[in-house]
């Protein structure tokens, strides 16, 4: 398993892009393959190394294989995490033979695909002793956890929306069938935790963690909290006008995926002496808003026929009132913050809940233990304002790729 933000594979994967975009899109619905460029990025810079590989898992596979002393012929994927592999079909949850031949991709490197609530192992002695728990208990495989969230969320009805303000902030609709946005690829098409559930799904790489970043090297003070950073900076933030007094920034400091660009970096233009901290802030704030904005209208237009409902909120974002106010005022959706903190592990033990009988309506249960606790609507004055800074954004982040492309 190796993380998205180990940008070292990006080469192949826009060379894997160049030969067979509209297949990884078509079959596997995605812009962004992982998987697919991994391997070939071991098999090239890694040769001795890549000969040790097994199998090429997800993160959640290989826990649970070391949780259950699972046997690597018997390493599973949760369907839900396909899509990003690049190499599955997506339409019926299972490897693309057209996809691996194509990039001679063995299939016997390729874990099992199971579904979110089916049992894959069993707590082993070893683990129990670790972990004090006892043997034998049933391993779930679970959801990804963009999918999890909205199991905990209850997004699971047509046109049921919700943004994940984390690490990597993301958007989800539950939609009606498998159509890929061939024409300005802004977002993926995912498998959710049941078989018959698709989301047009679109996430920003580390934008979460690009906030942290910004506040734990500009902002933060000796000895103070991350959260009193961050509260301070909202009280900040607020005073300022949209638009940031002219200045305006491209937050994609590890590239974008949607659409697949590996050459963008994080940029802040138009500033001049007036401005300050609160003002870069807000411009990636702002920028990060353009590109959820961005992505909402698209999907709008793909799936016009999906209930336009309000989008429900969940991360630790979700405190920041500034920010979610700015998504509301660029996308002119309404968004409501929820009650639960939690969201992802909740639907995750609803998973696991189900996977061993103890519940059978998951819909049911989930909407029993959500609850919206703020709402934030679009304020129509700055509509206009934003619109426009947003069509800036979007011509920029294409504009100045090559730009940053060239940077030593």
């Amino acid at each position: 398993w190796s993380c998205s933000l180990d940008t070292r594979y990006a080469p192949y994967a826009e060379k894997q892009l160049e030969q067979m975009a509209e297949k990884f899109l078509a079959v596997s619905g995605t812009s962004s393959p992982l998987f697919s460029a991994k391997y070939e990025w071991f098999a090239n810079d890694f040769p001795l190394k890549s000969k040790q590989i097994a199998k090429y898992m997800m993160l959640s596979g290989y826990v649970i294989g070391k949780l259950g002393e699972v046997a690597i012929d018997e390493a599973t994927i949760d369907g839900t995490l396909l899509t990003w592999t690049g190499l599955a079909d997506v339409r019926n949850r299972k490897w693309s033979d057209v996809i691996c031949e194509k990039l001679k991709i063995s299939s016997n490197r390729l874990p099992r695909i199971c579904t979110s609530d089916e049992i894959v192992g069993f707590l082993s002695e070893t683990a129990a002793v670790n972990t004090g728990l006892r043997s034998g208990i049933p391993l779930i495989s679970g959801a990804g956890d963009k999918i999890a969230g909205c199991v905990g969320a209850n997004i699971l009805n047509k046109g049921d929306m919700i943004f994940e303000a984390g690490s990597y902030a993301a958007v989800s609709c539950l939609v009606d069938d498998f159509r890929p946005d061939f024409k300005r690829k802004y977002f993926d098409v995912v498998a959710g935790a049941f078989p018959e559930d698709l989301y047009a799904h679109y996430y920003i790489p580390g934008s979460g963690i690009s906030f942290n970043w910004f506040m734990d090297n500009f902002v933060r003070t000796k000895d103070e909290k991350l959260k009193d950073a961050f509260a301070r900076m909202d009280e900040n933030v607020e005073k300022i006008v949209p638009g940031c007094e002219g200045l305006m920034a491209v937050g994609m400091m590890g590239g974008t995926t949607m659409p697949f660009d590996g050459n963008l970096k994080g940029i802040w233009m138009g500033f001049n002496w007036a401005h300050k901290e609160a003002h870069f802030y807000r411009a990636l704030q702002e920028s990060f808003s353009y590109a959820i904005a961005s992505a909402i209208e698209r999907m709008e237009v793909m799936y016009p026929e999906c209930p336009r409902k309000n989008v429900k909120v969940i991360g630790g974002g979700a405190k920041s009132k500034v920010w979610i106010q700015m998504l509301s005022d660029v996308s002119g959706r309404t968004f409501e913050c929820i009650d639960r903190e939690d969201a992802a592990l909740w639907g995750a033990s609803l998973l696991a809940a189900k996977g061993i009988g103890l519940v059978s309506d998951i819909k049911q249960k989930a909407a029993q233990f959500i609850h919206v606790k703020k709402t934030y609507c679009p304020q129509a004055e700055y509509r206009v304002q934003y619109q426009k800074l947003k069509d800036q954004y979007n011509r920029y982040a294409v504009e100045l790729s090559p730009y940053c492309k060239n940077l030593i």
